[in-house]
């Protein structure tokens, strides 16, 4: 048996559902800044000793067209959630997105067990529209938005901004409440006289050796579990990193990937730390190629389908959502234990964490 055939990592149908696009067809369907802790010692042998388990593939009843909010996980951090909310005539798709953000409100019986909206009970959408020129995202609340708790500050400005930045011609965004433009926070000031994009960053972090000054934000994504331990699903998280001289931003990320998540955030590593990047070449066509190198796997191996998803929402993400093909130990032919192929340019997907009720 090879060492791979060992390697569980946390497959469920939560991480498994994400529907990863080939060549245009479908395969398959304000935390405060900190030091990161090093990996623990021996992560790879706990790699290696979890046991192989059933991978459910039941993704539940979706009840309408999928639109992917960010909500507040049971360790404090945001993630994608993919919600089937009906559709209703009265109400567009943004809006709605922004209804499913509300604590107890319209859409609540329709976010997963584990997750919260991070909106004040009450808070009402106004409006939502759109400038289509400067690709930004004008948004009206109620004054029942001011009521929310002041450590959450952060987090609400990025579950708004990554919700409506993930619909099409949506750059950035622009608050309001009751008709007049917030150019700060009401509790703990956060500045507003810009709009909001993502690189106002996601479950922000300070890598080792990095300074606020002085640094390059690069979001990555790791893995974890629902409470239950049932399914998986993906957590962006934001690094605030000090590249090495010549390294772009696609690569600082990646080995931010390999360094892996922080101790006790609850996130899953997804690489062990003898990963190597050995190349990322941007093509023509705006392809990003990755290579990468790993004496766990040998030759034709599958490849764990955690570790394959991660490096593409990974890649995707610091590039500009381009499409991304991925080498391993010197083979373009790249399958995933749940029979994917890699080995040709992918994109982003366009839902990810479709998680039951």
């Amino acid at each position: 048996m090879t060492r791979r055939n060992k390697i569980r990592g946390i497959s469920a149908a939560g991480l498994l559902a994400v529907p990863v696009l080939l060549s245009g067809c479908s395969l398959f369907g304000s935390q405060s800044s900190m030091d990161i802790d090093k990996p623990p010692v021996g992560i790879e042998q706990q790699m290696l000793n979890m046991t192989e388990g059933p991978v459910s593939t039941n993704k539940g009843e979706q009840t309408g067209p999928m639109t992917t909010v960010y909500l507040m996980n049971e360790k404090r951090m945001l993630a994608p959630v993919s919600l089937g909310i009906p559709e209703s005539k009265d109400t567009d798709h943004m809006k709605q997105a922004l209804q499913a953000l509300v604590s107890e409100g319209t859409y609540a019986k329709f976010v997963p067990k584990g997750f919260v909206g991070l909106l004040p009970k009450g808070t009402q959408v106004n409006s939502v529209t759109v400038d289509q020129n400067q690709k930004m995202a004008v948004v009206e609340f109620n004054s029942a938005f001011n009521k929310y708790n002041a450590p959450d500050e952060r987090r609400i400005l990025e579950a708004i901004t990554w919700t409506l930045t993930g619909f099409s011609g949506v750059q950035s965004v622009q608050l309001w409440v009751d008709g007049q433009r917030l150019t700060e926070m009401p509790l703990n000031g956060t500045p507003l006289d810009q709009p909001l994009s993502r690189s106002f960053g996601i479950n922000l972090q300070k890598a080792d050796g990095a300074s606020l000054t002085n640094s390059t934000p690069v979001t990555v994504y790791f893995a974890t579990a629902t409470p239950d331990g049932v399914y998986s699903y993906y957590v962006p998280v934001t690094r605030l990193v000090q590249p090495e001289p010549g390294q772009n931003k696609i690569t600082a990320a990646l080995n931010q990937l390999i360094q892996g998540p922080q101790q006790d955030d609850g996130l899953e590593q997804v690489m062990t730390d003898g990963t190597e990047v050995q190349s990322v070449k941007s093509e023509k066509d705006g392809t990003v190629t990755v290579s990468l190198k790993d004496d766990m796997f040998e030759k034709n191996d599958p490849i764990p389908s955690e570790l394959l998803q991660s490096v593409v929402l990974t890649v995707s993400e610091n590039a500009g959502n381009a499409k991304v093909k991925i080498d391993m130990n010197g083979q373009s032919q790249v399958v995933s234990n749940d029979n994917m192929d890699y080995s040709k340019p992918v994109s982003r997907p366009d839902y990810i964490n479709e998680i039951p009720i």
